[in-house]
C-alpha cells in the first residue's frame, strides 16, 4: 500500500503554512514534505527544513534528471517536489504547493487528495499579503496576479476550505486529512 498523499493548495498569503502546522499537530503520523525551490531563504528560515533551496543550475539538473514529482514557477521563483519527499516513512504525506504542481500531481498519483484552501476576499488575501512584511511591493504584485488566476482552478479541486475562521478551517482540515485511508 502506498503512503496517502494530501495536497494543500491555493494563494499565497491564504494560510496554508499555518493551517498546515495546526494539521500535522492534529492529525498525528502526517509529515510534510519539503518543496525545493530556487527563491532565497527569508529570515529565519532554514535549508533542508524550510524548504531545499536550489541554485536554478541544481534545479534544472534535477528537472532533466526526473528527481521531481512537481515543478512550477510561481511568482518568478521555482518550486517542486523531490520524489524522494514522499518515500519516507509516515501514515500521511502532506504536500504544499501551488495550483500548476497540484495538477502535476493529478496527473501522477491520481489517488492523492486535493485541497484548496481560498481567502474569504480578494481585499483579504491582498490585506495577508502585505501584511505579513516579507516581500517587495513588486512580488506582492506577482504574488496578487498569480492568486486571480488560482482563485478561477478552486472548482478543480476535491475540497474546498474558506479560511475565514482559522478554528473551523483547521477542523474542516483534519477531518478531511483524518479520513485518508483511515489515518
Amino acid at each position: 500500500m502506498t503512503t496517502p498523499i494530501l495536497v494543500i493548495t491555493g494563494p499565497s498569503g491564504v494560510g496554508k503554512g499555518t493551517l498546515i502546522k495546526g494539521l500535522l499537530e492534529r492529525v498525528p503520523g502526517l509529515e510534510l514534505a519539503v518543496s525545493a525551490t530556487t527563491r532565497k531563504p527569508r529570515d529565519g528560515e532554514v535549508n533542508g527544513v524550510d524548504y531545499h533551496f536550489l541554485s536554478e543550475a541544481d534545479f534544472d539538473r534535477r528537472a532533466a534528471a526526473r528527481e521531481f514529482v512537481e515543478h512550477a514557477e510561481y511568482a518568478g521563483n521555482r518550486y517542486g517536489t523531490l520524489k524522494s519527499e514522499l518515500s519516507r516513512p509516515a501514515r500521511g504525506i502532506v504536500l504544499e504547493i501551488d495550483v500548476q504542481g497540484a495538477r502535476q500531481v493529478r496527473e501522477t498519483l491520481p489517488d492523492a487528495r486535493l485541497i484548496f484552501i481560498e481567502p474569504p476576499s480578494f481585499e483579504d488575501l491582498e490585506r495577508r499579503l502585505a501584511g505579513r512584511g516579507s516581500d517587495r511591493p513588486e512580488q506582492i504584485e506577482r504574488r496578487l496576479a498569480a492568486a486571480r488566476d488560482e482563485l478561477e482552478a478552486a472548482g478543480e479541486f476535491d475540497h474546498r476550505i474558506v479560511n475565514d475562521d482559522l478554528q473551523r478551517a483547521l477542523r474542516e482540515l483534519s477531518e478531511l486529512a483524518a479520513t485518508m485511508s483511515e489515518l
